[in-house]
C-alpha cells in the first residue's frame, strides 16, 4: 500500500529528454499503482522553490491537474500514491505535505503512532495544519527542526541531519521522503518497518517502495536496513542510521525487466498472472534438487542439526498466504510428522503463544513487507524460535530479518488479488516440507524423488486447465447477477474452498464463504435455498482413505435443498456427474498436490464473474497489494 518514488538526476544541470523528474516520478507511480491507492501527488524542486500538485482518485486525475497547471522542468522530485489511513481520500489529505513556509515537501508510507502528541507540541509553537493526516505532522516536525533547531544551515547537516533528528522523535512504521528548496539536488529518505529501496543509475539515482518504481531506468538496487536514512544525489548514495552513524546497504541485481510487468496481450494483469502460473510453479521448483533427486535448498541457512530438533512448526501469514499455509500444514504433517499450526499473523503475538527454541516459524508473504507478519516474526525471534520466510520479493524486510528464506520465483505480481504467488507459495512450502522430511529421515530418498517428480508434472497439468478455460469463463459470465456463492471442501480441498471464496469477495464484491464440507450439517446447510450456487471441491476417488464418498454425499444434501451444484473433480470421476449441474475436471495428481490444480478453475471463475460485472479486477476497491501497516 502507498507507492513512493524519488529521483535526482544529471548533476551537470541539464534536463535530458525523458529524464525530467516529473516524467521519471510519474512513470514510477504508474508502475506502483498495483499496490492500491486513493490519491496521488508529486513535488519537484526548481528555481529555488517547491512546486507541488496532488489530487484524490486515480493517477489520471493528477495527470489532468498537471496538464491544466504544469510543473516546471526539474532534476529532483518525489511522488506518492496514498491509501488513506489518517484522514479520508481528499485533495487536502493527499501527499506531498509542505512545511517550512512551503520550502519543504514530504511524502510518507505508514503510520506515525505518536502524531497526536507531536501535533500538540507543534501547535503550541504556532504551526498550523491544513490536513487530517499524521504525515503533515511529520512534515511540520521536520521543517521545525530544519529551520529552528539547525537554522537551515547546510553546514550543520541540512536536510539529512534534520531527518535524523526527526526520526528519533517518531514512533510507528514509516517510510519518509523529503526535498527542500535550499538543497535542490538532494532527496533524503528514512525507513522503519516500511519498504524502501534505492535504485542506482549513471548520473542519476532513485528511490522506490519497491523496484517497480524505477525498473524502467535501472536494474541495480540497494536494500536498506531497519532504521536507516539515505541521502541521494545524482552521483552519490549515503546511508546512515537514525543517529548519524555510517551504515551500509546491500546491492543486488533485479532479475526481471519492465516487460514482465506488462499485460502481455491479456485484458488484465490478473488474467495474465493466472496464465503465468505454469511458469511460476516451474521456476519455483527449478534448481532445488540435485541429479540424484536430493533437495538442496541453499537459501536455508539454518544449521541442519538445529532443524532436526524442531518439535513444532507454526506458519504465520494473512489472507491468501494463510490459505497457502493451511495447504502446507497437511503436507508437512504427513511428510515430517511434526505438529504444525497455522496462525493469522495479526492474532499470533497478542495471545501469548507457546514458542521456544525448538519451534520453527514459517512466515509466508508475497511482498515480504506485510506488517502483521513482520511483527509476528520479530516476536517469535525474541522468544528464541528459528524463522524461515517464504517470499516472492528479493531483498524485502521479512526475508532479511528471518534466519532463512525460501524465495518463490513467480515474478512480479501486479494485480492486487494474488494468483500465481499463491501457487508458488504452496510449491515452496511443499519443498520445505520435503526438505525437513529428508533431513530428519521421515521419508526414504526414493519417496522424496517420486514426490518431486509429481511436482514436476504440475506445470503441464495447470496448462491443460488453462487451455480449457472457456467453459469456466462462460459459467462465470453467466452468473454475474449472483448475490452469494458458497464453497465446500474437505482435507486439502478446504483451504482451496476458502481461497475460492476470498477471490470472489475480493473481485466481485458479493457474499462468498468457504466451508469444511463436514461442517455442513452443523449449521451452514441452513444457508441453502433454491438456486443457491455451491462449488464443491471433490477429492480423488483413488486411495485407501479417500473422502470422496463423503463429499459426494454433501453434494447430494445441498442439491436436495435446491442448490445449484458446481463441482471441481478429478478426470475420470464419473460418480459426481449425476449430482452436479456443472463439472470442471482437473488432471489426476496425488491428493496432497491437488490444491495446485483445483485452485485454478476458481480463480478463472472469479475473474470472469467480476469482469462481467464491469469491475476493475486488477485494483479492487478498498484493497492494497501489500498491507504495510497494522
Amino acid at each position: 500500500m502507498c507507492g513512493i518514488v524519488g529521483y535526482v538526476g544529471h548533476s551537470d544541470g541539464r534536463v535530458n529528454a525523458g529524464h525530467n523528474a516529473l516524467d521519471v516520478v510519474l512513470e514510477g507511480l504508474r508502475r506502483l499503482e498495483y499496490r492500491g491507492y486513493d490519491s496521488a501527488g508529486i513535488a519537484v524542486v526548481a528555481d529555488g522553490t517547491i512546486s507541488s500538485r496532488k489530487k484524490s482518485g486515480k493517477l489520471n486525475n493528477l495527470i489532468s491537474e498537471l496538464e491544466a497547471r504544469p510543473l516546471p522542468e526539474s532534476l529532483t522530485g518525489i511522488g506518492h500514491t496514498r491509501w488513506a489511513t489518517h484522514g479520508g481520500p481528499t485533495d487536502q489529505n493527499a501527499h506531498p505535505h509542505l512545511a517550512d513556509g512551503g520550502k519543504l515537501a514530504l511524502i510518507h508510507n505508514g503510520i506515525i503512532e505518536n502524531f497526536a502528541e507531536l501535533k500538540q507540541e507543534l501547535l503550541a509553537k504556532g504551526v498550523t495544519f491544513q490536513s487530517e493526516t499524521d504525515t503533515e505532522v511529520a512534515a511540520a516536525l521536520l521543517g521545525d527542526i530544519y529551520r529552528n533547531q539547525l537554522g537551515g544551515d547546510a553546514a550543520k547537516g541540512g536536510l539529512t541531519r534534520a531527518m535524523q533528528l526527526a526520526c528519533q522523535r517518531l514512533e510507528g512504521a514509516f517510510t519518509l521522503l523529503a526535498v527542500h528548496a535550499d538543497q535542490p539536488d538532494v532527496v533524503v529518505a528514512a525507513r522503519r518497518n516500511s519498504p524502501l529501496v534505492v535504485g542506482l543509475g549513471e548520473g542519476e539515482n532513485f528511490l522506490g517502495s519497491d523496484v517497480s518504481g524505477f525498473i524502467d531506468y535501472t536494474r541495480r538496487a540497494v536494500e536498506l536496513g531497519q532504521d536507516q536514512i539515505v541521502t541521494i544525489t545524482a552521483d552519490a548514495v549515503d546511508i546512515t542510521d537514525f543517529y548519524g552513524a555510517p551504515a551500509q546497504g546491500k546491492e543486488y541485481e533485479v532479475n526481471w525487466d519492465p516487460a514482465s510487468a506488462e499485460k502481455g496481450g491479456f485484458p488484465s494483469f490478473m488474467e495474465k498472472e493466472i496464465h503465468d502460473q505454469p511458469d511460476a510453479v516451474l521456476q519455483t521448483l527449478l534448481g532445488r534438487s540435485d541429479i540424484h533427486g536430493k533437495l538442496t535448498l541453499d537459501e536455508l541457512r539454518i544449521d541442519p542439526q538445529l532443524l532436526k530438533t524442531v518439535d513444532k512448526i507454526i506458519v504465520l501469514a494473512c489472507g491468501t498466504s494463510a490459505y497457502a499455509g493451511q495447504v502446507a500444514k497437511y503436507a508437512i504433517e504427513n511428510w515430517c510428522r511434526i505438529p504444525t499450526e497455522v496462525e493469522l499473523s495479526h492474532e499470533f503475538r497478542y495471545r501469548d503463544p507457546i514458542v521456544d527454541e525448538n519451534t520453527l516459524i514459517v512466515s509466508i508473504s508475497q511482498s515480504g513487507e506485510t506488517m502483521d507478519t513482520l511483527m509476528a516474526v520479530r516476536y517469535a525471534k525474541e522468544q528464541g524460535a528459528k524463522t524461515v520466510s517464504i517470499c516472492n520479493t528479493n531483498g524485502s524486510t521479512i526475508p532479511r530479518e528471518s534466519d532463512a528464506v525460501l524465495y518463490t520465483h513467480a515474478g512480479p505480481e501486479i494485480a492486487v488479488a494474488s494468483t500465481k504467488a499463491f501457487l508458488a507459495q504452496i510449491t515452496a512450502a511443499y519443498l520445505l516440507g520435503l526438505y525437513l522430511a529428508q533431513l530428519r529421515g521421515n521419508k526414504f530418498q526414493g519417496e522424496i524423488k517420486d514426490i518431486l517428480a509429481d511436482l514436476g508434472k504440475i506445470p503441464a497439468k495447470i496448462q491443460r486447465i488453462l487451455d480449457n478455460e472457456a467453459q469456466i469463463k462462460e459459467l462465470g459470465q453467466s452468473m454475474a447477477d449472483a448475490k452469494s456463492v458458497l464453497f465446500l471442501g474437505r482435507h486439502v480441498g478446504f483451504p482451496v474452498a476458502m481461497e475460492g471464496a476470498l477471490k470472489l469477495k475480493e473481485l466481485a464484491y458479493i457474499h462468498a464463504e468457504g466451508f469444511a464440507a463436514g461442517e455442513l450439517k452443523h449449521g451452514p446447510i441452513a444457508l441453502i435455498e433454491e438456486g443457491q450456487p455451491v462449488f464443491v471441491v471433490v477429492p480423488s476417488p483413488r486411495g485407501r482413505d479417500s473422502l470422496h464418498a463423503k463429499v459426494v454425499s454433501n453434494i447430494q444434501e445441498v442439491r436436495a435443498r435446491g442448490a445449484k451444484t458446481i463441482v471441481i473433480a478429478e478426470e475420470g470421476d464419473e460418480a459426481v456427474k449425476a449430482y452436479a449441474e456443472h463439472v470442471f475436471y482437473i488432471p489426476e495428481t496425488p491428493t496432497l498436490l491437488a490444491p495446485l490444480l483445483a485452485t485454478v478453475p476458481l480463480q478463472i471463475f472469479a475473474l470472469a464473474l467480476a469482469s462481467a460485472k464491469g469491475y476493475d479486477v486488477d485494483q479492487p476497491r478498498n484493497l492494497a497489494k501489500s498491507v504495510t501497516v497494522e
